[in-house]
């Protein structure tokens, strides 16, 4: 018990003690003078005893109070002058009225108080004028978590720089995983004798090894065409800086001795498991060869994909066991379905058209009921042709169906075929890719990072020149029928419409597929009717055209009027032919295909990648050949969008 309580207790005790003794003796002064006397004499003696424990008492607690004071006030200092918390007071024009020395120290000045915070503490301004509470600020190479007092206009500062650079530490050394795969390594290897394939290991396990040491990854072969390296997320950003730079090593190593050979790699990143590392990187070097290889693809745990290289088109594969396979593996799915869905990208073009038929005739070699979907509000001339020819010489006009008709019939056991596109955001119909289970995707656009959750079967060929030369190809290995004469056509005129007559993207497999519909009938001169335009048709692209203007490194950039509704085809018609012109190396096309979207058709001769540039705006495509379509913006403000990316595109080193 403190000693005032102490004191107190004693106090009240006296006090009480000596009235019942005055009382006392009292009664015996009435009875006997001298007794009562000596009872006045002890009482006087306690009141005495009494005042004098009173007094001591005052005057400890008094003494109490003052120490208790003083330390107080000691403790106030210290914490103001010498903790180690920095403390500031400002008035409203933003002058230092008050700054305790450990902040003055922080700021290596001699004196603070009476400076502006613009002369010395400008990162403060922007806190206060948006009233953040809390911020984190660099002064003089270490960094200090800031709080502020709007009411009192007070500065705490705490030096956070050893917690900022432990976390950031700890970040740089998270575990990185990365499968390197060298693209067609089977097949470029495949005609070679043990002396070249051999120094052709040697070269590239030379170069890899190289690269791993020099960042200081560990590297380690796993299989002939396949190896896996670890490292941390502080090397993973030196790599990025870089560019991945291997890439173009291991191409130009090739190439100078007339070998195709590329590298393809799957980056996991993000998480602390190892098994889901693992599997990150292999989904993302499932995504590079999805996309052609040659390329890096780095996979987050929040689904942000980063990709670099990409800047050749894909190698045409000379095998076609794959399209065997698939071919196979595809007719087994359509004889276990009650029926058949196909699907391709709204305002299809002939080369979906054509793919969705050629699928048809699969599903009917293969006794199976199916149907084509179709938009008929959403298709251009050339399509409205065909499906007038396939009308009047064939009957299977009836197969096709309109997205609401689809939605009422029974999709318990059935199949939907997507050709021509993998995003689901591209379909006709959305809600039948989220229905049905059972899904495969038929597609030579590169992948992308949409794209349709848990497919049974994916046949992705980005060296293809079009959807229908994969139909074609899958349709050689089913069982042997008749194909109706328009239904070759169909193939043939996607084929012809992609490759722009056989010019671009052709491979010797495309003109395999071309002979084979030939074969079965194929009409060059109906697809040339299907292909005709009217002169209204030619008149608007001409107008596109008039508006072309050359923008860094021969870009042809046009754009439609506001408003105006052009097609998705007369745009893709336009930068072809702007490709054409001389000293063009890549042309955009821009203007409304809808009331509210805007279309950007966007095409090249290769040396500029017009996927990388289309994929930063939600679009997607080939290197040479890209588009995307956009809502609830205006002409100008896409144009003003796309080019600022292709400065980007050009000033940050073709990536």
């Amino acid at each position: 018990m403190p000693f005032f309580l102490r004191n107190k207790t004693m106090g009240i005790l006296i006090l009480l003690l000596s009235i019942f003794i005055g009382l006392f003796f009292s009664i015996f002064f009435i009875y006997n003078n001298w007794m009562g006397i000596v009872g006045v004499i002890v009482y006087a003696l306690i009141i005495g005893l009494l005042i004098k424990e009173h007094n001591q008492f005052k005057k400890n607690v008094k003494a109490f109070i003052q120490t208790l004071s003083y330390r107080v006030n000691k403790v106030g200092e210290e914490a103001f002058l010498k903790m180690p918390i920095g403390i500031m007071l400002i008035n409203d024009e933003y002058y230092i009225e008050w700054a305790n020395p450990y902040l003055i120290s922080c700021f290596q000045e001699e004196k603070l108080i009476g400076r502006s915070l613009y002369d010395i503490g400008d990162a403060l301004i922007p806190m206060i004028k948006q009233e953040r509470e809390e911020d984190t600020i660099k002064i003089n190479d270490c960094l200090y978590k800031v709080h502020y007092k709007k009411e009192e206009k007070l500065f705490y500062f705490f030096d956070v720089t050893k917690q900022v650079h432990l976390e950031r530490r700890y970040e740089e050394e998270k575990p990185v995983i990365a499968i390197v795969y060298l693209d067609n390594y089977d097949e470029v290897t495949q005609g070679m004798n043990d002396e070249t394939r051999g120094s052709l290991n040697s070269r590239v396990t030379s170069l890899l090894n190289q690269w791993a040491n020099e960042y200081g990854m560990y590297l380690k072969r796993i299989s002939s065409d396949r190896f896996i390296a670890f490292f941390n997320e502080r090397i993973l950003y030196e790599l990025e800086e870089g560019k991945f730079n291997i890439l173009d090593d291991v191409r130009d190593t090739a190439m100078k001795n007339h070998i195709p050979l590329t590298l393809s790699i799957g980056v996991g990143v993000g998480v602390s498991s190892l098994p889901e590392l693992g599997m990150l990187a292999q989904s993302s070097l499932d995504l590079a060869l999805g996309r052609g290889g040659d390329q890096v693809v780095i996979k987050l745990p929040n689904g942000k994909v980063n990709f670099y290289g990409g800047k050749t088109n894909p190698m045409e594969k000379q095998t076609r066991v794959r399209a065997r396979v698939i071919s196979h593996a595809l007719a087994e799915l359509i004889q276990e379905s009650d029926r058949v869905f196909i699907m391709g990208h709204k305002h299809p073009d002939l080369d979906a058209i054509g793919a969705a038929i050629g699928v048809l005739k699969i599903s009917e070699l293969n006794d199976t009921e199916a149907y084509v979907i179709l938009n008929q509000k959403e298709i251009e001339t050339g399509v409205q042709k065909l499906l007038t020819e396939v009308k009047e010489r064939t009957n299977i006009y009836d197969r096709f169906i309109s997205p609401d008709e689809a939605l009422e019939m029974d999709m318990e056991n059935a199949l939907l075929v997507i050709v021509d596109t993998h995003k689901p955001s591209f379909v006709i119909e959305e809600k039948l890719a989220n229905q049905i289970e059972r899904i495969v995707v038929i597609d030579h656009h590169r992948r992308s990072e949409e794209f349709v959750q848990n497919p049974l079967l994916v046949y992705m060929e980005p060296y293809a020149s079009s959807t229908s030369e994969l139909v074609t190809e899958l349709l050689e290995y089913q069982p042997a029928g008749d194909i109706n004469i328009v239904e070759a056509t169909a193939l043939l005129a996607g084929i012809i419409v992609d490759t722009k007559s056989f010019t671009l993207r052709t491979g010797s497999r495309t003109f395999d597929a071309a002979s084979f519909l030939r074969s079965k009938g194929a009409d060059t001169v109906l697809v040339q009717k299907l292909l005709k335009e009217n002169v209204d048709t030619y008149l608007k692209r001409s107008r596109l055209i008039e508006k072309v203007r050359i923008y860094r490194n021969g870009i042809a950039v046009t754009k439609g009027e506001p408003g105006f509704v052009y097609s998705q085809v007369l745009l893709a018609q336009t930068a072809d032919l702007l490709l054409t012109m001389e000293n063009v190396e890549a042309s955009f096309v821009i203007a409304n295909v809808s009331e509210d979207t805007i279309g950007i058709s966007a095409r090249s001769l290769g040396k500029i990648n017009v996927q990388i540039v289309m994929e930063q705006m939600e679009g997607g495509g080939h290197l040479t050949n890209a588009a995307t379509q956009l809502t609830s913006v205006s002409i100008d403000e896409v144009e003003e969008t796309l080019l600022q990316l292709i400065d980007e595109y050009l000033e940050g080193g073709n990536e």
